[in-house]
């Protein structure tokens, strides 16, 4: 993206306000030297009667600056006071400081919108630090379904979400090609194959897929190689059916995903990692057995494991435990084929020397158990220098006013993804999986999603955008001169008188503008893009409650046919409104429309 970035936001100005008035305090207080600043926050207050934001300044620095907590509270609020940004300060509590802006702050913040246009928001706070989201990775054996949707679609929310923060980030789709699916894929496909070639294969057996989307597949190997594969045992025709059905089904992936506007960078294969020149899997073993991190070892009973289940043997074992996993994992299965988990390790130590120290992985439900030996894991290979974050995406359990709905004919157990998005629409889809954490079921209503009501999030935000634009057509009754592109508005629109703008409405929504920047960053940190989707609601909210009062009180509206003055001001925070908007939904994949049809 080439937009420029954003100065310092309004909550950042404040807090560079709060950092230096305790600067001061550390040297008349004779503090001791290099107290952290860093975890002082500036915030919007739980209760907004409590003013327009909170610090916990005097909360994180008391105990090190050896003050009483309300002491230097007090201490703080009292330099506060005297900022010509600031109207009143007062301490609550034991010694939170709430502070009371200017009129002033929130026309500025207007103008800042105006002026910074698609780059208001856009933010350094990464540092351009290198950051690897893998997402989806599902098995390549079959078409998306919907609980895949809802992975894909918040890791890629999320990877734009860190992009628009200022980090450097990479989408990745781990390709899992080398464990036994695969071969019950080529089982699947040369069953197809056999069906091509005029025999009638009956019932798919227990096991296999039994899909239709595996039938071009065997075409394919049919008009490829005729019945040549027929005469060959398994051994030698299950390799060049892998190979195809793989390919095959990895192309069906990036289609059903291009569906959902998501393009992943890198395509890293499992099986590449033991045909390279390298056995990575076996070099990541040898480097942490070089760390004393792998031992040969018996492991105790599973709890709960009936003991007929549970084979005592001696095995090779990564040393879990030692980096906080609940018992030491093995390496090698008792052919001697590596577990899953040992090529889960090579794998994440190659995202490690490839450069990412910043690593987020998106996982399913079931994956929740996990996570702690794969942390262990990535502590021992990269000497605790890189971090993995594991998001969850929990069921979406899919719904037509209510009920359950049936299973898809074409995949043979399950609904796909493609079936969602063809329905309803890619913006529907990737909004509405995000209109709730990811790790909280969702119940997605194929009805419900395509309503033109407030109780449908994603057309509450689309049509807040387009009323915007209506808006803007009707203005140019009152003032003619208002330009149709969008930056030649905001332009135009930046010497409006905002400071008219005082009613609490207004001063609602240029409190929520004011917030956006500070949201994004909050939200990037956590890594949690629901939160932009819950913003964009509450500000949609605010304007079409503004709208709706203007037609109960006239002197509320945004056009006055006899005062340009407070249309053009009112027209101002309307481009902020529609700016953040479209900004907003930009980062979530969604289209902003100008017009709802």
């Amino acid at each position: 993206m080439t937009d420029k970035v954003s100065p310092p936001h309004l909550f950042a100005n404040v807090l560079a306000r709060v950092h230096a008035v305790c600067g001061v305090l550390a040297t008349e207080g004779g503090w001791p030297a290099g107290i952290d600043l860093s975890r002082i926050v500036v915030e919007p207050p739980r209760d907004a009667t409590h003013g327009d934001m909170a610090t916990n300044a005097a909360m994180v620095l008391a105990k090190e600056a050896k003050t009483k907590l309300r002491d230097l509270a007090e201490a703080i609020a009292a330099r506060l006071r005297s900022d010509d940004l600031i109207a009143s300060v007062e301490v609550a509590g034991p010694g939170f400081i709430n502070l009371t802006l200017k009129p002033s702050a929130w026309s500025d913040a207007l103008r800042t919108v105006l002026r910074q246009g698609a780059a208001y928001g856009r933010s350094t706070a990464g540092a351009a630090e290198k950051v690897n989201v893998e997402y989806v990775s599902a098995n390549p054996t079959g078409p998306m379904h919907v609980g895949h949707c809802r992975g894909a679609v918040f890791g890629d929310a999320l990877a734009s979400l860190l992009d628009f923060a200022g980090f450097e980030v990479t989408r990745e789709y781990y390709i899992n090609d080398a464990g036994a699916q695969v071969d019950v894929l080529a089982r699947s496909a040369f069953l197809r194959y056999r069906e091509a070639l005029g025999e009638n294969i009956g019932e798919i057996p227990e096991g296999l897929y039994p899909g239709d989307y595996l039938k071009p597949v065997g075409q394919a190997l049919a008009d490829e190689h005729g019945d040549k594969l027929l005469k060959l045992p398994e051994a030698e025709w299950l390799p060049t059916v892998r190979s195809k059905a793989i390919a095959d089904m990895m192309d069906m992936i990036k289609g059903d995903l291009a569906a959902l506007n998501i393009k992943h960078e890198v395509f890293f294969s499992e099986r590449s990692l033991i045909t390279g020149k390298t056995d990575l899997v076996a070099a990541t073993i040898a480097h942490l057995r070089a760390k004393g991190d792998v031992y040969e070892g018996r492991l105790p009973p599973p709890k709960g494991a009936p003991v007929e289940d549970y084979e005592d043997r001696e095995q090779t074992l990564f040393r879990a435990t030692a980096y906080g996993d609940d018992v030491d994992r093995p390496l090698l299965k008792s052919d001697g084929s590596y577990t899953y988990f040992a090529s889960d390790i090579a794998y994440h130590k190659n995202k490690f020397d490839r450069g990412f120290r910043n690593l987020v992985d998106v996982w399913g439900a079931d994956h929740g158990g996990y996570i702690k030996r794969v942390q262990a894991a990535i502590k021992a290979v990269t000497s605790g220098e890189a971090t993995l974050d594991v998001k969850i995406v929990q069921l979406v359990k899919l719904l037509r006013n209510g009920e359950p709905v049936k299973m898809s004919k074409r995949s043979g157990d399950f609904v796909t993804l493609r079936e969602v998005v063809d329905e309803v629409g890619s913006d529907a889809v990737r909004f509405m999986m995000l209109f709730r954490k990811n790790d909280a079921v969702l119940d997605f209503d194929l009805a419900k999603v395509i309503e033109q009501s407030k109780d449908n999030a994603v057309f509450y935000v689309q049509y807040g955008h387009a009323r915007g634009h209506s808006i803007f057509r009707n203005g140019r009754e009152v003032i003619p001169e208002l330009p149709e592109e969008t930056s030649a508005r905001a332009a135009f629109l930046r010497d409006a008188v905002v400071e008219r703008l005082t009613d609490p409405a207004e001063l609602s929504l240029l409190r929520l503008l004011a917030l956006y920047p500070r949201m994004i960053e909050a939200a990037a940190v956590a890594h949690e893009p629901h939160r932009i989707a819950f913003y964009l609601y509450d500000l949609a909210s605010e304007f079409h409650a503004l709208w709706t009062r203007g037609r109960d009180l006239p002197y509320l509206r945004f056009i006055i046919n006899n005062d340009a003055e407070i249309t053009k001001a009112r027209l101002a925070l309307v481009q902020g409104v529609v700016s953040v908007l479209a900004s907003g939904l930009a980062v979530l994949g969604v289209d902003a429309p100008n017009e709802m049809r």
